[in-house]
């Protein structure tokens, strides 16, 4: 017997069975518009286009553009979205070559027709693929969600809604607000006409002071926009300001997303917040709630940029300069940019809101809303900057001190009638010296850096150059000693205790054991609270939100050396976010700036005019070749492959664009200023390997650098597109070393 006669010993009736194979089942292709343009799920640059596959004949009703599938790449398997359906003879791939869909996921449209078009534009807009943008747009789906959706049947308001009296909730929201809003600002009949018109429009409106004040001015516009039969779309900077929104049109009768109160199930509602925090399951029911058509207003945080609303529709942005806005994953679309196209593209209305007014914003020719002066004067609290040039004038002694005597008088009278709120910058455990009789900042004699000891102790030294200070002596009144300023939440509590005895002190900051703090009662109180974690404060009985008695902003000189392009800006923002809760001087509402600051800055927050440090914002940047006057790139990774990129998008010296022509401020031309000629390319510079940097990177990231490219507005878009090409080739080619890009970076530096 040979060794291939041989056969496995086995017991009767134990022996193993022989199967049978199955000749493969004939698949035949649809009869119309067979194959299928897939988008996969691969977010390398140089795959970012559509594959074809073919379409079997079972599939042909359910495989629809839009919807999910399940495809074989290579030797694994993907999901994809089909993104369109042509004939054989369109396809880009020989008919033998091509592959039928495996399956199809499901047959709800995700992506519908709108929405692939502002997918396309978007990943064009910013130099990404499609497929970065669903990778964020589109939640992972949940099959059982589908299953319940299918009995919640439609809400919205609309053609065949179930619930006929929602349109009057809405004309009510928005007669009752707008009688408010055309008391309280110069542009009011204006911005009503931007949000109900037909066609493309953009609006920068600045919000007035005062608890939900920006609230109910959003919550105005959602209804306007949806009585002239428009979706909504607002995007917010955190969960606390969706609530917040939320809040006010809860209490306008307006239901949120929730569980149906029908015995058959289903979620019904008339507005869904949607965020990339949310659990997987409301995420995915919140999404097919707004691609079906069934709820549309949509609040969220960034994530809610790509809500898949169709036809005009509002797209509108609370505080627009806010660091969440950027996304990041690559290509870093930033929310404004987003809405503002999607706006375009859908024929509606874009609008920016929020307290302080960004720089992008001032440069716009969007019509622009500020609150008429007698209304910011009654609505405002009383707002003093108590500097030592103020306070000196006024007799207090104690001049350069943290919070000085007269603060302390201030918020001492008010804490007899609420609470009041120290707002601090930031909350750490790093501590700063001053001097002990005047109470000046001690700063380095080598580079005028502020003086700090470290937590081991030891000689103080400047926290810029590390140089030790030996034989310090205030410039100000010659005295050799200093005193431990503490900064942090913990620090200002331990401080303030001895000064404001008997009074209950809360803490809130996402750094300390009990975190942020929600909400507080309408009661005597002192709280020390980093921006976005001030608690807001209810009243007994009806749980209305109302304001401190008092407001403070501690530590106003660390806005001098705060870093960034738009550190002013962020800094204006912070402070109205904390101001804006006061309650108004109608009501003995007081706000206090306390300490040294760039007096522009000063008279913005005292005067509630923003656009006063935006315009000065926008006129610095255009001297010096800054956005908005140019449009600008942020390059990074390794050195070889970063000045490879920039030699072949052509902004080298010796390239096409390789001067930028940058507006000046003497008013010559229409950009404001005489233009003058600067080389496009800022850099490149050493940065810091990345965090998550381990030892087989190392050689990799040792030469890391970033560089920052600026061209005309005019040829942003062109720029997008080359850069996405670079980065394809040096993807595809394998070449090693990072390789990075940007397009509208918040930080240049």
């Amino acid at each position: 017997m040979t060794s291939q006669d041989a056969e496995q010993l086995a017991l009767d009736g134990l022996a193993p069975r022989k199967r049978r194979r199955r000749a493969p089942a004939e698949r035949r292709p649809a009869p119309e518009n067979p194959v299928a343009q897939v988008v996969l799920d691969v977010q390398a640059t140089h795959l970012g286009r559509t594959f074809d596959y073919l379409i079997q004949d079972r599939d042909d009703e359910s495989a629809q553009p839009g919807v999910q599938v399940r495809v074989r790449f290579g030797g694994q398997r993907l999901n994809g979205v089909i993104w369109n359906r042509v004939g054989l003879d369109a396809a880009t791939a020989p008919r033998s070559t091509l592959r039928y869909i495996e399956r199809v996921l499901s047959p709800v449209v995700v992506v519908g027709d709108e929405m692939r078009r502002d997918v396309a534009a978007i990943a064009d807009w910013y130099g990404g693929t499609r497929a970065n943008i669903l990778r964020v747009a589109v939640p992972p789906r949940v099959a059982y969600v589908e299953d319940e959706q299918a009995f919640a049947g439609r809400s919205d308001g609309f053609a065949g809604a179930a619930d006929g009296r929602l349109m009057e909730r809405w004309a009510r929201l928005a007669e009752r607000e707008g009688a408010r809003v055309s008391a309280s600002y110069d542009q009011s009949a204006a911005w009503r006409g931007a949000i109900e018109g037909r066609g493309f429009s953009e609006t920068v409106a600045d919000c007035l002071p005062g608890p939900l004040v920006w609230a109910r001015d959003a919550a105005w516009a959602i209804a306007v926009a949806q009585t002239a039969g428009k979706a909504a779309v607002v995007v917010l900077p955190d969960m606390r300001h969706v609530e917040d929104l939320a809040e006010v049109l809860a209490a306008a009768g307006l239901r949120r997303f929730a569980p149906a109160e029908a015995r058959h199930g289903g979620w019904k509602g008339d507005f869904v917040t949607l965020g990339a925090a949310l659990p997987p399951q409301e995420r995915y029911r919140a999404y097919l709630a707004i691609a079906t058509g069934q709820v549309r207003c949509v609040l969220g945080t960034r994530a809610a940029m790509y809500a898949p609303v169709s036809g005009a529709a509002l797209f509108a942005i609370v505080d627009d300069v806010s660091y969440q806005n950027a996304d990041g994953f690559m290509p870093y679309a930033q929310a404004r940019g987003v809405l503002r196209l999607r706006a375009r593209n859908h024929g509606g209305a874009f609008m920016a809101l929020g307290h302080a007014r960004s720089p992008i914003s001032e440069a716009s020719d969007a019509l622009k809303v500020h609150a008429l002066p007698a209304v910011t004067k009654e609505s405002s609290p009383w707002i003093r900057w108590l500097n030592r040039e103020s306070l000196t004038q006024i007799g207090d002694t104690t001049a350069g001190a943290r919070v000085p005597h007269t603060a302390v008088r201030v918020l001492a009278k008010a804490l007899q009638t609420g609470p009041v709120l120290l707002s601090i910058p930031a909350d750490g455990v790093s501590e700063t010296l001053s001097c002990a009789k005047c109470h000046r900042q001690a700063r380095c004699p080598r580079c005028t850096g502020p003086l700090e000891i470290g937590r081991a102790g030891g000689a103080p030294h400047c926290r810029w150059c590390g140089a030790a200070a030996v034989a310090w002596k205030c410039p100000e009144c010659g005295n050799e000693r200093m005193r431990v300023v503490r900064v942090g939440a913990a620090g200002t509590a331990a401080e303030l205790q001895g000064l404001f005895r008997n009074v209950p002190i809360v803490v809130s900051s996402p750094k300390q054991p009990r975190g942020v703090i929600e909400e507080i009662g309408d009661r005597p109180a002192l709280v020390i609270a980093t921006p976005g974690a001030e608690p807001r404060v209810r009243r007994a009985g009806d749980g209305m939100q109302v304001g401190y008695q008092a407001v403070a902003i501690l530590d106003a000189w660390t806005s001098l050396y705060a870093l960034g392009v738009d550190a002013r800006t962020d800094t204006l923002t912070a402070w109205m976010r904390a101001v804006a809760l006061c309650r108004p001087r109608t009501a003995g509402g007081q706000a206090l700036l306390l300490g040294e600051t760039d007096p522009v800055l000063a008279d913005a927050l005292t005067g509630w005019n923003a656009p006063l440090l935006a315009a000065r914002e926008v006129g610095e940047r255009r001297e010096a070749g800054l956005p908005p006057a140019v449009a600008a790139a942020c390059v990074w990774g390794r050195r070889d492959a970063v000045m490879w990129a920039l030699g072949r998008i052509g902004v080298l010296l010796d390239g096409e664009w390789g001067m930028v022509r940058v507006p000046g401020t003497d008013g010559s031309d229409g950009f404001g200023g005489s233009e003058a000629e600067q080389p496009a390319v800022l850099g490149p510079v050493p940065i810091p390997q990345p965090v998550t940097i381990n030892a087989r990177e190392l050689e990799e990231t040792a030469d890391r650098v970033k560089a920052v490219v600026r061209v005309a507005p005019e040829r942003r878009a062109e720029l997008a597109l080359r850069l996405r090409s670079a980065v394809a080739k040096h993807v595809a080619t394998r070449t090693p070393g990072e390789l990075r890009f940007q397009l509208d970076p918040k930080d240049l530096i």
